[in-house]
């Protein structure tokens, strides 16, 4: 049986006292054994060496079956007079690396106020009371059973594959946690989305998807878009009338970003303000009078709870005018706030920008500012605003557009603020960095040997702009990581195949997803790791004997499949060196001497030898084949007789056919 030693710490070793028996013959030798253990068919897997206690494995311990074996072993003296010592042995069958670490959940979802600090653990709920626990395990390491509570550290590395700029994951432990790595502003990206995969140093885990949302902080001020205003009222104005419409914006959300308008001083009594909307309006009973001017003190604040409650304030300067036709035409707001798709077809209405005027003037519309290349229509007359080219977000993701309201007169215009801002819709798919290498090479017979590595973008915004990577083709050879960093997945041969066409799939993470192709040329380099071949690995020729020496009488002939190959020639076996050369380049075999017939025994006139094929610069063993000689008889002696004379008698009356006397030839060549 073959055996695998096993390592024991520490050494078996028994040490006997009677150290000094004499004579040093008559000392006992110890004898080593294993007497009893757990499970029972230990024997099975183990042996013990009886002299040197060394311990060797039988045959593979399958760990789904055995985690540990716990045995007794025995010393003993060998002289029939045995005092035995026992000790015990603890064995542990440790897993093999071939599991992919795991994580518990399919995807994750975690929450962090936009106002925590760096280093900030991020929270699984709303109220951001417990933290994220993100839990991956590792089957090599322990088997934890479903609901079960693992133990072991299975020492994971786990990597972001996005935002490892802003988050990062701790690195030890059974659970990890999510921190933070620079502050978040909720008013620029409200959630991130993004992978993390957990490695074990050579098997990766599928990725999971990481949702997180940043919660909301009152940390934006209620602004107005000007500190003061100038406003004319006319004294033909009845209460109610609209005076201005005041808008401040709040980028904060929920309670935090709702606006409560309140006129602080300044008003007298004869203006009021909604406080939901802005809207600034002649009060109830008032009569306006020529020459009055009034400075209103306005405050806008949100509705954050009152220790954290912001505002801020502006200045409304009215002046009170005797009625005239110079009012110019007013629109409803100072400013819009438009969200559209960059999907959104031409010619679609997004906004009634219709203003009024108060002497019933007719009002031209035009777009003053903000749309130089024409993007939007505006209709001159109804003040309806239309798209009149298509929108692309990647190029432009927001317009500020400046409309004015004129109804002819000098001092007749009105001006509107409307932010555009585009949304995203999936319609790029990623595209490869033209930059890094699409010749790539690798070296035969090495598994997860590094290729290349591939890059893609995707300007989409959000989930629709991460990208992950495939392989089209060559699964079982080649594999990629998230990164796009290829490696081989199996040992390639370089004499089997020497080129591939890789192709790479690039897809984003959109619900109906895009996706790009890239083909990579991989040439497998050569390794020395074939040995010359012989054409026949048994070569069989007839030569005639008595062949002067130097006749070339066969050639032989070896190939190396690997690249520069010097392939040289050599006679293995040293007892016919003497009988024939074999060039080292040409494999010509000739003969050193002439060969005899006679010379060999009876029915054996043949000679059989090895010779050999290597690469002189290689290092692989060289190829062998048998050459066979079999030795020609030519008739090379002349018959001889056995005298030089015969002498015979005859009587004168001898009868036709009487022998006279008997002559005798031999000849030295076979029959």
């Amino acid at each position: 049986e073959e055996l695998n030693p096993i390592i024991v710490t520490p050494s078996i070793q028994a040490i006997d006292r009677d150290r000094n028996i004499q004579p040093p013959s008559d000392r006992p030798g110890i004898l080593y054994s294993i007497l009893v253990g757990t499970p029972e068919d230990y024997p099975r897997f183990f042996h013990m060496h009886p002299r040197t206690a060394e311990l060797n494995l039988l045959e593979p311990v399958n760990r789904d079956f055995h985690q540990k074996f716990d045995l007794v072993i025995k010393a003993e003296q060998d002289n029939g007079h045995p005092l035995p010592a026992f000790a015990s042995l603890h064995i542990e069958i440790l897993d093999e690396n071939n599991q992919s670490p795991y994580f518990t959940k399919p995807s994750y979802q975690g929450y962090i106020l936009e106002s925590a600090p760096v280093g900030a653990t991020i929270s699984d709920s709303l109220n951001l009371t417990t933290p994220l626990k993100i839990v991956a395990l590792d089957k090599d390491i322990e088997d934890v059973p479903s609901g079960g509570v693992p133990t072991k550290d299975p020492e994971l590395h786990l990597f972001l594959n996005d935002y490892t700029s802003v988050f990062t994951v701790t690195q030890t432990g059974v659970t990890r946690y999510l921190t933070l790595l620079q502050p978040v502003d909720r008013e620029e990206q409200q959630t991130y989305t993004f992978s993390i995969t957990a490695f074990d140093g050579v098997q990766e885990s599928d990725p999971v998807i990481i949702d997180i949302r940043v919660m909301d902080a009152n940390d934006n001020t209620p602004t107005f878009p000007e500190i003061s205003y100038d406003v004319h009222v006319y004294t033909d104005m009845s209460p109610g009338d609209s005076v201005i419409q005041l808008t401040a914006v709040d980028a904060d959300e929920g309670s935090n970003g709702e606006i409560t308008y309140e006129i602080l001083v300044g008003a007298k009594g004869d203006f009021i303000i909604n406080k939901t909307t802005g809207l600034i309006t002649v009060a109830p009973g008032v009569e306006l009078i020529v020459g009055r001017t009034y400075a209103l003190t306005v405050q806008a604040a949100d509705n954050a709870p009152p220790a954290e409650r912001r505002h801020s304030i502006c200045t409304v300067y009215i002046e009170v005018l005797p009625p005239n036709n110079q009012s110019p035409p007013r629109f409803p707001q100072l400013m819009y706030s438009l969200e559209i798709s960059e999907a959104m077809r031409i010619g679609a209405v997004l906004l009634n920008l219709q203003a009024t005027d108060r002497e019933g003037d007719p009002i031209t519309y035009a777009i003053e500012n903000g749309d130089p290349q024409r993007v939007f229509n505006l209709s001159e007359t109804t003040g309806i605003l239309t798209l009149g080219k298509a929108l692309d977000r990647e190029s432009t993701d927001r317009y500020i557009l400046i409309i004015t309201a004129s109804d002819g007169r000098p001092d007749g215009t009105s001006t509107a603020t409307v932010n555009v801002v585009v949304t995203d819709v999936n319609d790029n798919a990623p595209v490869f960095d033209p930059y890094l290498p699409r010749n790539l090479s690798v070296v035969e017979e090495e598994a997860n040997a590094f290729v290349g590595q591939v890059r893609a973008t995707d300007p989409d915004a959000g989930i629709n702009g991460q990208v992950h990577y495939s392989l089209g083709n060559f699964n079982n050879l080649f594999r990629i990581t998230s990164n796009g960093s290829i490696y081989t997945a199996v040992k390639l041969n370089r004499e089997v195949r020497d080129y591939y066409e890789l192709v790479v799939v690039a897809t984003d993470g959109a619900i109906h997803p895009r996706h790009s192709t890239l083909t990579l040329a991989i040439k497998v380099l050569d390794i020395d790791d074939n040995s010359p071949v012989f054409t026949n690995s048994t070569y069989t020729v007839v030569v005639e004997e008595n062949l002067p020496a130097g006749t070339t009488f066969l050639k032989i002939e070896a190939k190396d499949v690997d690249l520069g190959a010097n392939v040289s020639y050599r006679i293995r076996s040293p007892e016919v060196k003497h009988f024939f050369a074999l060039h080292p380049f040409t494999g010509e075999l000739s003969l050193l001497r002439s060969l005899d017939y006679e010379a060999f025994p009876d029915q054996e006139a043949s000679i059989t030898f090895l010779v050999e094929a290597f690469d002189i610069y290689g290092t692989m063993p060289p190829g062998i084949a048998t050459v066979t000689v079999i030795v020609k008889d030519m008739n090379d002696y002349p018959p001889v007789f056995s005298k030089r004379i015969y002498k015979g008698m005859v009587a004168p009356d001898a009868v036709k056919g009487t022998p006279i006397t008997t002559v005798y030839a031999e000849d030295a060549d076979p029959p």
